[in-house]
């Protein structure tokens, strides 16, 4: 790898070792074996260089949450078990990635102090929400409509605060049977009979 490789990287490594807010440009230096100064030479900044970090940190956690969602989808014939078994599933993402989806909480609530990361984050969500479309209807991509996008849209917050309970109590969060049965609940209350 050369320099730039490197400190992205350390960049990587320091987000999920020590979050968004607390990483310096030394502890990414020291990371990834290269100089202070080629942080500027390659990214112009230690702020840009995390920001990079974080898109792609999180661009590689959405093949993980792709592999359980699509075992999930392969599981079973029944919608509502394969809706149960992906969130289920998903607890072992957020296990294995909790130092990323922690300082993606950061970056949030630093989003609105720092232009060029709520920027960068901005870009990323169209992407994501259809890309998470795509994923819980068990297709390699989706068009990008209103339809796929309002889709995207509401996984995106359901996963979005399923990280944050687990985060806060990984032990309180709800099985993915726990999940369908509120998912049912809610449909019920708002859509009436036709929710089923």
């Amino acid at each position: 790898m050369g320099n730039r490789e490197d400190l992205m990287a350390g960049a990587k490594r320091c987000l999920y070792e020590k979050g968004y807010g607390r990483t310096t440009a030394r502890d990414i230096a020291s990371a990834s074996g290269v100089s202070l100064a080629a942080i500027g030479y390659h990214f112009g900044s230690k702020d840009a260089l995390l920001n990079a970090a974080m898109i792609e940190a999180i661009g590689e956690l959405g093949q993980g949450l792709g592999a359980v969602v699509v075992a999930a989808n392969q599981s079973s014939d029944d919608p509502e078990e394969r809706f149960a078994a992906a969130w289920e599933g998903l607890k072992g993402v957020f296990a294995e990635h909790r130092g990323l989806w922690a300082a993606q909480f950061e970056a949030l609530a630093q989003a609105g102090h720092e232009p060029e990361l709520a920027q960068a984050l901005a870009e990323a969500q169209k992407e994501g929400r259809l890309g998470l479309a795509a994923l819980f209807q068990g297709l390699p991509e989706v068009p990008d409509t209103e339809e796929e996008l309002a889709r995207g849209t509401f996984y995106q917050i359901l996963l979005a605060g399923y990280v944050a309970q687990w985060l806060a109590a990984p032990e309180l969060v709800p099985s993915g049977q726990e999940f369908l049965r509120g998912l049912r609940l809610v449909s019920g209350s708002v859509l009436g009979a036709t929710a089923g």
